[in-house]
């Protein structure tokens, strides 16, 4: 497979070289597959990698039964992206957006999304192979991943989530959710000091338990009490409890609950969310949040499919502090 990496490209330089010296022009037949095959030594799939590839670009096409030719003659180096998302949300969309306007007219980007189902991501990968020069996988915490990665047949990135075993074969753009949860807490440990205990609220199995661990590592450093809990709902609130939330409904509840009870946050209670909003700004007088920068993501990665090397950066994250803090 690795083979196949480099030498389907044999076929994709054959027929843009040509198209640069005039040899070939608009309508040209091209050589057939097995002509390819003879000509280069190659297997039948790699020469169809090749012009997969070819035809993703927009630069040839097939006629069903006569053979495949020319369509265009602007051959310059372009990126065709299969771009895979875990699922859809305000955040991921700031990140989209970002990345599409920072790779520019110079890329062509297909979004998909796989909503954390490892049959529908495996299924969409494979589906995507070969058909483009490009590929940023969002796969969350789904392990042994290795071979569908290496068979893909161009390059491989990775976003969002930080998979270690997998550091230095492929370029990332990533959060480290342990890390980057302990930090945070420890810049805001002036302010968390007038709290007793700490509950992490997360529920899905798709969300990082590294999350947690960032949480444990603080508690013990600082000496508070903390605790792992599926949902807010129905919960009373305790003065000196302070909840790390991930899903907004988790927010609403702790909310609704506080106004039943009739105690404030940021005085009675502590409410930190995890990825900022324009809402969360207001909401309730202002809603302290840990978040990463997701707009500056999309430029990162943007930037590293025109870098060679195999890079892995960690994405800035920030505590925003508001009043439920």
């Amino acid at each position: 497979m690795i083979e196949n990496k480099s030498k389907y490209k044999l076929i994709v330089s054959h027929v843009t070289d040509r198209i640069q010296s005039e040899e070939y022009g608009n309508g040209d037949r091209i050589p057939s597959i097995n002509e390819f095959r003879s000509l280069y030594n190659l297997s039948r799939d790699t020469v169809f990698a090749g012009l997969k590839e070819l035809i993703s670009r927009g630069i040839i096409a097939s006629n069903h039964g006569v053979g495949y030719f020319v369509t265009s003659t602007k051959v310059k180096a372009g990126h065709n992206i299969f771009l895979l998302f875990n699922e859809y949300n305000g955040f991921k969309e700031v990140l989209f957006k970002s990345f599409v306007e920072s790779v520019g007219n110079a890329a062509t980007v297909d979004l998909f999304f796989h909503n954390y189902n490892r049959k529908v991501f495996e299924t969409l990968v494979r589906d995507a192979n070969n058909k483009y020069t490009d590929y940023i996988l969002m796969s969350g915490k789904f392990q042994e991943i290795d071979d569908l990665l290496e068979s893909l047949s161009g390059r491989v990135f990775l976003l969002d989530h930080f998979m270690p075993e997998l550091k230095g074969r492929y370029s990332s753009v990533s959060q480290d959710f342990e890390k980057n949860t302990y930090d945070a807490l420890v810049s805001g440990l002036d302010l968390l000091r007038k709290y007793k205990r700490i509950y992490m609220v997360q529920k899905e199995e798709k969300e990082p338990d590294e999350r947690y661990d960032g949480l444990k590592a603080f508690c013990d450093k600082y000496g508070f009490e903390h605790n792992y809990i599926s949902e807010t709902a129905g919960r009373q609130i305790e003065k000196g409890d302070i909840f790390i939330v991930v899903k907004d409904e988790d927010l609403a509840d702790l909310i609704k609950q506080a106004a039943v009870q009739q105690v404030r946050p940021g005085e009675d209670f502590g409410i930190i969310s995890y990825n900022d909003t324009p809402l969360k700004e207001v909401l309730a007088g202002g809603i302290t949040t840990l978040s990463t920068d997701f707009r500056l993501m999309g430029k990162t990665m943007a930037r590293l499919i025109d870098t060679k090397a195999i890079l892995t950066i960690e994405n800035p994250w920030q505590l925003n502090i508001r009043s439920s803090l």
